[in-house]
């Protein structure tokens, strides 16, 4: 099965990258700039793919980052929020559309090669937070996607009802090189360790029961004090 999958070197879509590889679908690794602060983890996905022999293309659309303000990951004079994901503060890290926009690019490069499907790295954990990773905006895209073209793509989301620990435990399974991968959305030398995303990452990684191997800032709080505080920061 010809399959592109919207791919940004981060945690989850890594373990998805490994998981349908395993399943034996013939992977394109599709990673797009849109003027993300955290452009570093496009550093990860080439890297990664490389290491899989994964064909891995990267989709410029860095010029639309100004059209999609208001979000810390796309306006550098917003500060990205800290804490844990639950917290409203966290909305601020949601860029505008960026799904129906990542989707829409896959499903052209889909058609143009001839793939069958498009998968994308939606879970559980994401619908609280982002509206599109909501299961109603997948399904309502899923349909676009089918009557967009002659030829039907599929879009499939196989993590759509996994909870990040279940992620980090399929890519304990399938050996991932979880420390190449990348989440932090400040986009430093290492991850911060504090941001929603890092909190996030932690505490799948102490629910799975599995060693996490990422270098943190050396402020970041350690990981019992997080738990002992019910993954919030003091």
């Amino acid at each position: 099965m010809k399959t592109v999958l919207i791919y940004s070197g981060g945690l989850d879509s890594t373990v998805l990258l490994y998981h349908l590889r395993a399943a034996g679908h013939d992977l394109h690794a599709l990673s797009v700039d849109y003027g993300q602060r955290h452009r570093c983890e496009l550093v990860r996905a080439k890297a990664i793919c490389e290491a899989l022999d994964i064909p891995n293309q990267i989709a410029d659309l860095s010029s639309i980052q100004p059209l999609l303000a208001g979000s810390s990951l796309t306006s550098p004079e917003i500060e990205v929020a800290e804490g844990h994901y639950t917290e409203e503060n966290m909305k601020s890290t949601v860029v505008p559309n960026r799904n129906m926009i990542l989707l829409s690019v896959a499903t052209g490069h889909a058609l143009s090669i001839g793939a069958e499907q498009v998968a994308y790295a939606a879970h559980s954990g994401d619908h609280a937070i982002y509206p599109d990773c909501r299961n109603e905006f997948a399904d309502a895209m899923a349909k676009a996607i089918e009557l967009c073209d002659w030829n039907s793509v599929e879009l499939i989301r196989p993590f759509v009802h996994w909870t990040k620990a279940e992620i980090v435990k399929r890519g304990a399974e399938l050996n991932l090189p979880f420390a190449m991968t990348w989440s932090c959305y400040k986009g430093g030398e290492r991850h911060c360790g504090r941001c929603g995303t890092c909190i996030e990452r932690r505490e799948a990684f102490d629910l799975a029961n599995v060693i996490d191997p990422t270098t943190y800032a050396e402020d970041a709080p350690p990981v019992e004090i997080l738990r002992k505080n019910n993954w919030h920061l003091a």
